[in-house]
């Protein structure tokens, strides 16, 4: 059993040893903080805390350095999160609110949370099962092309374009363009494909085969909003901390290709009272990430429904710091979707 001032220790250990990357010694606990004990007391705490497989010795040294483990229990004793400065703060809300779409905000999210980390960031894009079809618009590019495009209530845009059998005239576009509100304005993404396959046959027959190819790609357009993916940003990031990983960083590296892999993590992590998960080192291992370090957090897209975002990097993080930036930077988000 670890006493009280044994968790104490293994706090200074874990922050300097984040701020360092160097194993952290007895001598040097008691001379950078104030214990009130000798060396020889610190170092009776430090005995322990390896006994309980929280700290461990890197080859010869004499210092220590945390373990999975002990970064598990350092975390889990994480109360309060400090807040994040004046400065980071008004950076997150300027970045933010200069935005022009929903695809635009979540580009500048997932940059801001990696600068501010300096570690990978990751945010899953949602999925908008529950959203619905605000607006179809359908430009004439030429005789024979068109550019359809998708608005959701919640702002996502997506655009394709249409190459058809024939050639068209506005007025048959503006009858297009009529009735594919009319069927589609207000429906849910996931009631728009039935709707989009008989849409064709409403037209006269010398007209349905230049409908067909317009509502193949609105069918595409609305799978696509409703896919789950995610964004990523900062991948350089773990070039930088390369040292971090004991073994290799290449199976971070093909793990963070996976987009699958990472979001059954996302879905698997738990969130605490402060709204983070955390999940460290072997803990990942079934992903392929056991030297690695996942924090998320969640943001509520614009229809209501919860996504994750958050960072990976190497188990020697910041984590105090990082937890706090993943759950500023997410419930600014969900703010501002909200406001949308």
């Amino acid at each position: 059993m670890v006493s009280e001032r044994g968790l104490e220790v293994l706090r200074v250990i874990v922050q300097d040893y984040v701020a360092s990357r160097e194993p952290v010694g007895s001598k040097s606990i008691v001379d950078r903080y104030s214990f009130g004990v000798s060396a020889a007391t610190i170092r009776n705490d430090m005995a322990q805390l390896e006994e309980e497989e929280l700290i461990a010795a890197p080859h010869t040294s004499s210092g220590r350095v945390p373990t999975d483990k002990g970064y598990r229990v350092f975390v889990d004793r994480l109360s309060d999160l400090r807040p994040l400065s004046a400065a980071q703060k008004h950076a997150i809300e300027a970045f933010l609110d200069s935005s022009v779409d929903l695809d635009d905000v979540l580009a500048r999210t997932v940059r801001l949370l990696s600068q501010l980390t300096h570690q990978v960031a990751l945010l899953q894009y949602p999925t908008l099962s529950r959203s619905t079809i605000r607006h179809i618009e359908v430009v004439l590019l030429s005789p024979a092309r068109l550019l359809t495009v998708l608005i959701t209530d919640g702002g996502r845009v997506e655009q394709r374009v249409v190459d058809l059998p024939g050639e068209v005239d506005e007025g048959f576009l503006d009858e297009l363009r009529d009735r594919l509100n009319r069927v589609l304005g207000g429906s849910a993404l996931a009631d728009a494909p039935a709707k989009l396959a008989t849409l064709a046959g409403t037209f006269p027959p010398a007209q349905a085969a230049l409908v067909e190819p317009v509502a193949r790609a609105l069918g595409e357009q609305v799978m696509a909003g409703r896919q789950d993916r995610i964004l990523m940003a900062g991948a350089g990031n773990l070039a930088r901390t390369e040292k971090d990983f004991p073994g290799s960083i290449h199976p971070v590296l093909d793990a963070i290709e996976e987009q699958v892999v990472l979001l059954k993590l996302f879905s698997e992590m738990v969130l605490d009272a402060n709204g983070i998960a955390v999940s460290i080192g072997r803990e990942n291992a079934a992903f392929g990430l056991s030297e690695a370090s996942v924090l998320s957090s969640g943001y509520s897209s614009p229809s209501g429904e919860l996504a994750r975002l958050g960072v990976l990097g190497p188990t020697r993080m910041d984590y105090s710091n990082n937890m706090a930036a993943v759950r500023a930077v997410a419930r600014y988000l969900s703010r501002l979707l909200g406001e949308g």
